[in-house]
C-alpha cells in the first residue's frame, strides 16, 4: 500500500479552481485553500508552460453513471466521491447531475472538447530543500500537491425529445442521433447548411436543448438552431491566446514524497463496491423516473388516491437514497485514510438489500402501481359518455347539477397498503442489524385490490354493464354518468351508485345487460313477430322491454314497447322491405344496451290473396280469389300457388298432406279429386326473387257428384249458334257462334268459342293439300267435342267456307286460329286451339304456297300468335296408293316449315277411310316423311270418313237392318272412335316450343331475300361486264382519234335504275332512297315508321341489302320498285373522263378509263361475294335445324313439277309453270351458292 500512497495521481478538474502548487486531500477529494508549500512569487518563477492544442466532438447516447463519468474522464476513486456527494462540480461537469426525469424521454448528448496548454512545476522547485512552509506536513490536512494542469474547455449539448405512446423509442433516439451528428458538419460548412427539408425541420423543432459548458455565453441554447450557432462560436470563446480556458485535468504528487511525516492515502475503495453503490443509486434514479411518469398520466390525475401513494413512495425513496449517500460520505474518507476497513461499506450495502428498500420489492411495488393505472385507464376508456371526477367534492357538485346520476365507484383505491407502512416504519425506526426486519418479506402483488381473479371478473362485468348503459343513454340529458375513486370498505373494489332526484342513494345499482336473444317467430307482409329473451343482469331494475326498428340502410329508429320479455308483434311495416331490429331493457333510470344480433329481416312481398271462393263439381273445384290488397314496391306476382289437401280432424292444418297447383291468374280448376270428400284450399303468391306471400284464409269444399247433362251443353251452344241458310242436307246444320279476337298478324284470323277456362290447353295445326278434307274434319272435331251422336237431329259447323268455290281452290283462304275453351260436358278434358291452314298445292300454284308460309311465319313470330304446338296434323286422303309429284311437294313444303324438334309431334289424319288399311300410309312410308312410326313401320295415324258427318241418319237407319244402321252409321262410329283415340293421344303428347321453327322460317326468309338480291346483283354485274367490254373495245378502236379530240362521240349500252309501278297490287316493299334500290319485295310492313323491323334490316338498324348499308330511316314503302334496264347512249370521251377520272389520270385517259370501269365491276363483284357468303350461312343453318330441305331450292325437283304440270294439263297450268320457272332461277342460284361456284366471272386481264 506504500507504493500506492507514493504514486502520482491524475484527476478530472470538474470545474473546480485548481492552480499549480495547490494542496489537495484525496481522502475527501477536496481542495485545501489558504495553505501552500511555497510562496506565490516562487511558484510563478518555477511554472513551465507548453501548448497542447486539440479539439474533438463525441456523441453520448447513454444516461448511465458509468458513461457520463467516462465522458468527463472521471476515474473510479473520484466517482465514489461524486456518488456520495463529497465533490461539488461546476461548469461542464454539471452534466453529471442532469438526469432524465422520464422514461418517455429520448436523449442524445453532443460533447465538445478542446485543450490549449499545459502548466507544470519544474522538478528543481519540487526538491525537499525548496519547501518554504514545511509546517504544512505536520497539520495533515492534505495528501497531495498539484504539479501540473491541462487547460481547455468542454461543452455538453443535451437534446431531449418526448416520445408518445404511439412512437417507437429506439426509432426516435436513432433519428435524434443522426441529426445531432450533423451539427459539427453544419457548423463547419456555415449558414448554408442550415437549410433542410420540411420533414427534417419538423423533426428538429420537437427537440429541446440544455447546455453545460466551461464557456461564458450571452444566451443559453434551447433549440437545435441555437445549438448550431453556439457550437460555431465555441472555438472563438476560448480566447485568442486561450485566456478563457479552465483546468480540465490535474496531476498531483503525494506529499509523503516530500516528507514522510505528511498525511497519506492509505487505500482506495475497491471498484466492486463502487459499482454496487453505483447500482443502488441508479436503481433509485430509475424509480424516480417511473414515479414521475406515473404521476404525469391522466389516470393518476383522475384518481389522486394512487397519485398520493406514488408521491409518498417517491419521497420515501428519495429520503432513503439521501441517507445512503450521507453514509457513503462519512465512510469513504475514513476508509481511505485507514480509520475503518472496507467491510463497513459492504455491511451498508448488505443492509440495503435486506431492507424493505431492496430494489426488487421497490420495483415490484412500482410494477403494481403501473398495472393498476393501466387497469384504470382501460376501464376509463371503456366508459363512454362518462365524466371522471377526481374527488368527492367534485362528485357532489356534479350530482347536484343533475336530475339523476349513475356513478361507477372504484372503492379500493385509497385503502391502506402494508408495504408503504413498512417503508415508513423502517425510515422512522431504523432497526438494528439483529432486528426482525431483516427476515420479513413482502408479497407486494397479493396486497393489491385487483389481485383476486374473482374480484377482477366481477369488476370487469360491472364496468361493462355501466359502460353499455352509459352509451345507450348518451342522448338522455337528464342523466349524468360519472366515475370516481373512493374508499368504501363495505364494497369490494367497485360498485355502481345511483343518485336519485330525491337525494337517496342506491349503492348496489345494477344496470341491465342487453337481452340475451332476439329471435324471429313469424314474418308477414306488414308485421314481424319477435321473441325477446330476458336480460341476464339487472333484471330487478327492468320495467319493460323496447323493440326498435328501421329500414335497412336508413336512420330513424321507431319504437315498440312490451311490458315483459315475451313475444311482441311489430306492425305497420311496408311489404318487400328489409328492416333492422334491435331490443333493449327499459328501467326507471334509462334504457339498456341494444341487442342487434338479429340481422336484417325482409317482410313478405305482398299481403295474402283473398279467401278462395268457388263451386265444387264432380272430381274438381273451380276456385277464384282476389288479388293481394298490398303489394310491395317493384313487386310482380309471377304466379299463384294453390294448395289443397284432404281434411283430417285428427291433424292440424300444417300437418295435412298438401298438394300444389300453379296458376298465372286469379282462378284455376283443381281436378282429379275424390268424390264425397272434404278438401281445404288456400292460396299464396309467388313473386319470384322477392319471395312468396303468406297463405290466404283457408276455404273448405266438399266434392260431390254433379255430372252435367250433355243436352245442357248442346242446348247452350245451339242457343248461341245460328241455323245455316240455305240448308243443303236433310239434317239442320248450325254454325257455332265465334268471337273474333284481335291478333295483329297480317292475313291471319283468330276466333274463340266459349268463356276463358282454366283447363290446360292443347294446340294442333291442321295441314294438307287442297281437297284433302281439312275443313270437314275440323267440323267433325267440334261435333265430337260437343258430344253429338249419330241419332241426334242436328249437326254443327265450326268452318263454313264458300260452297260456290271450286274444290280445286283451297276453301280456306287465310290461316285461321280457333280457340275452343273447355266447358263442363265436353268430351275432352282440356281446351283446344286449332290452327287451320289453307291447302297447299291448289291451282294458284307455288306463289300461293309461299304466301301461306309467310302467313305462318308471321303467326309464329307475333307476340299474340302461336308459340307452342302439341300436334302437327297432316290430312291426307285414304285412297292415294302413290304420291304424285304435286302431293310429294305438298308434304315436303309443309315439313320444310318446321324445325327438327317437331318430328315426334307429327300425326297423320286419314280422311275418306273405310275399315281397311289406308293405302296412303304405304305411300307416306315410301316417301320418307319424318314422323313417329307404329310397330309395323307405318306412320302413327287416325282414320276418319267425313262423308257420314252430315249424312241422313233417318234414311240410313230405315234402309238397312244392320246393327250399325248402314255404312253411314259405321263410318260415323269409326270416326267417333278415332276422334276419341286422337284426343286421348293428344293429351299425352309432349308440348313443343316453336322457337326452332321460328328460326327456320326466319332463315328461309333471309335466304329468299338474299338470293333475290343476288339475282339482281349478278344481272347488274353481267350488264356492267358487257358495258366494260363494249366501251373498252371502242376506246381501243378510236384511241388515236380520242387523244386528239376530247369531244369524240361514241355509242355505248348503260344499265340504269328505272321505276316500275306496283300500285294496285296490294303489295308493300322497302326502297332505299339514297341507293335507288328495292331492298325487300314483297315486304309485310306497310308503315315507314316500322321499317326497322323489316327483314332486310340488321340488328344495328342498317340495311343488309343496299350497297350503302344505309340506316333504316331512309327506307320507305313506295308505289314503285326499282329495276335495272339497259339503254343505248351517246357519250363523249370528255364526259367519260368527268364521270370516272380524277385530274391526275388525265395524261393517259384511255387506259385510266379502262381501269376505272374495271374497278366499278370489282365493286359489284365484291357485293355478289358478300351475298353469296350470307346465303351460304343461311343454307348451312337450315341444314342443321330444318325438318326437311325446301323443295323449291332444288332445280331438279322443280323440273319434275314443271313436267307434271305440263303432262296433267290442269286449268291454269301455264301460269303455274311460269311461276315455277321463275322459282327455278332462284333455285339455280341457291344450288350454285351451296356448291361454292363463282356467279360472276371477272373480266379478262387484257381489258
Amino acid at each position: 500500500m506504500d507504493s500506492e500512497a507514493r504514486r502520482t495521481m491524475e484527476v478530472a478538474a470538474l470545474g473546480r479552481p485548481f492552480s499549480p502548487g495547490m494542496l489537495y486531500d484525496c481522502r475527501t477529494d477536496s481542495l485545501i485553500p489558504g495553505l501552500t508549500l511555497w510562496d506565490r512569487s516562487d511558484l510563478a518563477q518555477h511554472i513551465v508552460e507548453r501548448p497542447q492544442n486539440y479539439n474533438d466532438f463525441e456523441i453520448v447516447a447513454s444516461e448511465s453513471i458509468e458513461d457520463k463519468s467516462s465522458a468527463l474522464n472521471v476515474e473510479a476513486a473520484l466517482k465514489a466521491s461524486l456518488l456520495s456527494g463529497l465533490v461539488k462540480v461546476d461548469g461542464s461537469a454539471k452534466y453529471l447531475n442532469d438526469s432524465k426525469t422520464s422514461k418517455n424521454q429520448a436523449r442524445v448528448t453532443l460533447k465538445y472538447k478542446a485543450t490549449t496548454k499545459v502548466q507544470e512545476l519544474s522538478m528543481d522547485h519540487l526538491g525537499r530543500g525548496n519547501v518554504k512552509h514545511p509546517d504544512v506536513f505536520d497539520k495533515e490536512l492534505a495528501t497531495h500537491v498539484v504539479t501540473a494542469i491541462l487547460y481547455g474547455a468542454q461543452a455538453f449539448f443535451v437534446f431531449d425529445r418526448e416520445v408518445s405512446e404511439k412512437e417507437d423509442h429506439r426509432d426516435i433516439e436513432g433519428n435524434l442521433k443522426l441529426m445531432i451528428k450533423n451539427i459539427p458538419r453544419i457548423a463547419l460548412e456555415g449558414e448554408g447548411s442550415l437549410k433542410m427539408e420540411d420533414k427534417d425541420r419538423e423533426k428538429v423543432e420537437k427537440f429541446s436543448c440544455k447546455f453545460f459548458g466551461d464557456f461564458s455565453l450571452q444566451n443559453t441554447p434551447t433549440s437545435f438552431d441555437d445549438a448550431i450557432q453556439v457550437y460555431q462560436s465555441l472555438p472563438k470563446l476560448l480566447g485568442a491566446n486561450g485566456e478563457n480556458t479552465v483546468p480540465m485535468k490535474i496531476w498531483m504528487l503525494p506529499l509523503i514524497c516530500l516528507d514522510s511525516s505528511a498525511a497519506k492515502l492509505v487505500r482506495q475503495i475497491s471498484i466492486r463496491l463502487i459499482k454496487k453503490s453505483q447500482s443502488v443509486l441508479e436503481d433509485f434514479s430509475e424509480l424516480e423516473m417511473r414515479c414521475n411518469d406515473a404521476l404525469k398520466t391522466t389516470t393518476a390525475q383522475h384518481f389522486p388516491q394512487i397519485g398520493t401513494k406514488i408521491k409518498t413512495f417517491q419521497e420515501m425513496c428519495s429520503e432513503f437514497k439521501l441517507e445512503f449517500q450521507q453514509h457513503l460520505a462519512k465512510k469513504l474518507p475514513s476508509i481511505r485514510g485507514g480509520g475503518e476497513e472496507e467491510d463497513k461499506l459492504t455491511d451498508i450495502l448488505k443492509e440495503i438489500h435486506s431492507s424493505p428498500f431492496n430494489s426488487k420489492d421497490l420495483s415490484k411495488w412500482m410494477d403494481c402501481k403501473e398495472r393498476e393505472l393501466s387497469i384504470l385507464k382501460t376501464f376509463s376508456n371503456m366508459m363512454k359518455n362518462t365524466k371522471i371526477v377526481p374527488s368527492q367534492n367534485h362528485l357532489q357538485e356534479e350530482i347536484l347539477s343533475a336530475h339523476r346520476a349513475v356513478c361507477f365507484v372504484f372503492t379500493s383505491l385509497g385503502s391502506d397498503e402494508p408495504y408503504l407502512s413498512t417503508l415508513s416504519n423502517y425510515l422512522e425506526e431504523r432497526p438494528k442489524p439483529d432486528d426482525p426486519w431483516r427476515s420479513r418479506t413482502h408479497d407486494v402483488e397479493k396486497e393489491q385490490w385487483y389481485a383476486s381473479g374473482e374480484v377482477a371478473d366481477a369488476m370487469r362485468r360491472r364496468a361493462k354493464l355501466f359502460s353499455d348503459f352509459a352509451e345507450a343513454n348518451m342522448e338522455n340529458k337528464n342523466i349524468k354518468f360519472l366515475a370516481v375513486g373512493s374508499t368504501d370498505e363495505t364494497q369490494k373494489c367497485s360498485s355502481i351508485f345511483l343518485y336519485k332526484d330525491d337525494f337517496s342513494v342506491d349503492k348496489s345499482f345494477e344496470p341491465p345487460s342487453k337481452p340475451e336473444t332476439l329471435t324471429v317467430r313469424d314474418i308477414n307482409h306488414n308485421s314481424v313477430m319477435l321473441k325477446i329473451s330476458p336480460a341476464k343482469f339487472g333484471a330487478e331494475n327492468i320495467t319493460s322491454y323496447s323493440v326498435e326498428y328501421c329500414v335497412s340502410g336508413q336512420d330513424g329508429w321507431k319504437e315498440k314497447t312490451a311490458a315483459e320479455a315475451e313475444e311482441i308483434t311489430v306492425s305497420g311495416l311496408s311489404p318487400n322491405t328489409e328492416y333492422k331490429f334491435r331490443c333493449r331493457a327499459v328501467t326507471s333510470v334509462g334504457v339498456g344496451p341494444a341487442n342487434e344480433d338479429s340481422g336484417s329481416i325482409k317482410t313478405l312481398p305482398c299481403s295474402p290473396p283473398g279467401k278462395p271462393q268457388g263451386e265444387p263439381n264432380s272430381s274438381e273445384i273451380s276456385v277464384s280469389w282476389d288479388k293481394p290488397v298490398e303489394l310491395g314496391q317493384d313487386v310482380q306476382i309471377l304466379k299463384y300457388i294453390v294448395e289443397y289437401a284432404k281434411t283430417d280432424s285428427g291433424l292440424g292444418e300444417e300437418d295435412l298432406q298438401w298438394n300444389q297447383k300453379m296458376s298465372e291468374t286469379e282462378k284455376t280448376i283443381i281436378s282429379g279429386l275424390q268424390l264425397e270428400t272434404e278438401y281445404v284450399v288456400r292460396v299464396r303468391c309467388d313473386c319470384g326473387e322477392a319471395g312468396r306471400s303468406k297463405e290466404s284464409i283457408s276455404s273448405i269444399f266438399v266434392v260431390r257428384l254433379n255430372e252435367p247433362d250433355k243436352e245442357q251443353v248442346v242446348e247452350a251452344v245451339k242457343k248461341k249458334s245460328r241455323l245455316l241458310k240455305p240448308q243443303s242436307g236433310c239434317l239442320p246444320v248450325r254454325e257455332v257462334t265465334l268471337k273474333k279476337e284481335r291478333l295483329g298478324v297480317a292475313r291471319c284470323r283468330n276466333f274463340s268459342c266459349g268463356e276463358e277456362s282454366y283447363k290446360p290447353n292443347r294446340t294442333i295445326m291442321v295441314l294438307g293439300a287442297t281437297g284433302a278434307g281439312k275443313s270437314t274434319l275440323i267440323n267433325g272435331m267440334i261435333n265430337y267435342i260437343l258430344g253429338v251422336e249419330w241419332e241426334d237431329s242436328y249437326r254443327f259447323k265450326l268452318v263454313n267456307e264458300n260452297q260456290s268455290r271450286s274444290q280445286a281452290h283451297s276453301q280456306t283462304s287465310e290461316v285461321t286460329v280457333y280457340k275452343i275453351n273447355h266447358q263442363e260436358g265436353f268430351k275432352i278434358d282440356y281446351s283446344l286451339t286449332i290452327v287451320d291452314t289453307p291447302g297447299f298445292g291448289d291451282t294458284r300454284g307455288i306463289k300461293r304456297d309461299k304466301q301461306i308460309t309467310e302467313q305462318l311465319r308471321n303467326l309464329f313470330s307475333s307476340n299474340n300468335g302461336v308459340s307452342e304446338i302439341d300436334a302437327v296434323c297432316f290430312v291426307v286422303q285414304s285412297a292415294l296408293a302413290r304420291l304424285t309429284r304435286t302431293q310429294e311437294y305438298v308434304f315436303d313444303s309443309v315439313l320444310s316449315i318446321f324445325g327438327k324438334d317437331v318430328a315426334e309431334n307429327i300425326r297423320v289424319l286419314v280422311t275418306f277411310a273405310d275399315g281397311q288399311r289406308p293405302p296412303v300410309l304405304e305411300a307416306i312410308k315410301e316417301s320418307g316423311v319424318p314422323c313417329p312410326k307404329t310397330e309395323d313401320g307405318l306412320p302413327v295415324h287416325f282414320k276418319f270418313n267425313n262423308s257420314a258427318l252430315f249424312a241422313d241418319n233417318k234414311s240410313s237407319a230405315e234402309g238397312s237392318g244392320s246393327k250399325h244402321g248402314g255404312f253411314d252409321q259405321m263410318f260415323w262410329n269409326m270416326g267417333t272412335n278415332s276422334m276419341e283415340m286422337f284426343f286421348d293421344a293428344l293429351n299425352a303428347i309432349e308440348t313443343k316450343s316453336l322457337t326452332l321453327t321460328k328460326e327456320v322460317l326466319r332463315e328461309r326468309k333471309s335466304l329468299e331475300n338474299s338470293v333475290g338480291n343476288l339475282q339482281k346483283k349478278v344481272k347488274l354485274g353481267l350488264a356492267r361486264l358487257e358495258e366494260i367490254k363494249e366501251t373498252n373495245e371502242k376506246l381501243k378502236e378510236h384511241e388515236a382519234e380520242i387523244s386528239r379530240n376530247e369531244n369524240f362521240e361514241m355509242k355505248i349500252n348503260v344499265t340504269k335504275p328505272v321505276q316500275k309501278d306496283i300500285s294496285g297490287t296490294g303489295k308493300f316493299l322497302t326502297n332505299c332512297q339514297q341507293c335507288q334500290q328495292t331492298c325487300h319485295f314483297p315486304c309485310g310492313i306497310p308503315n315507314d315508321k316500322d321499317k326497322a323491323c323489316c327483314t332486310a334490316m340488321g340488328p344495328d338498324g342498317n340495311c343488309t341489302e343496299c350497297p350503302g348499308k344505309c340506316i333504316w330511316s331512309v327506307h320507305f314503302n313506295q308505289k314503285y320498285k326499282w329495276e335495272y334496264k339497259e339503254f343505248e347512249e351517246k357519250v363523249t370521251v370528255k364526259e367519260l373522263k368527268e364521270k370516272y377520272l380524277k385530274a391526275k389520270d388525265a395524261k393517259a385517259p384511255v387506259q385510266a378509263l379502262c381501269d376505272k370501269l374495271r374497278s366499278v365491276f370489282d365493286h359489284v363483284q365484291a357485293e355478289v361475294m358478300r351475298l353469296m357468303a350470307y346465303s351460304g350461312k343461311c343454307l348451312n343453318r337450315l341444314k342443321e335445324i330444318a325438318l326437311k330441305p325446301n323443295p323449291l331450292s332444288t332445280p331438279d325437283y322443280i323440273d319434275m313439277l314443271i313436267e307434271a304440270e305440263t303432262s296433267e294439263y290442269k286449268p291454269g297450268w301455264k301460269k303455274r309453270v311460269e311461276h315455277l320457272k321463275a322459282v327455278r332461277e332462284k333455285a339455280v342460284y341457291i344450288a350454285k351458292v351451296d356448291r361454292g361456284e363463282d356467279l360472276l366471272q371477272s373480266p379478262s386481264t387484257d381489258l
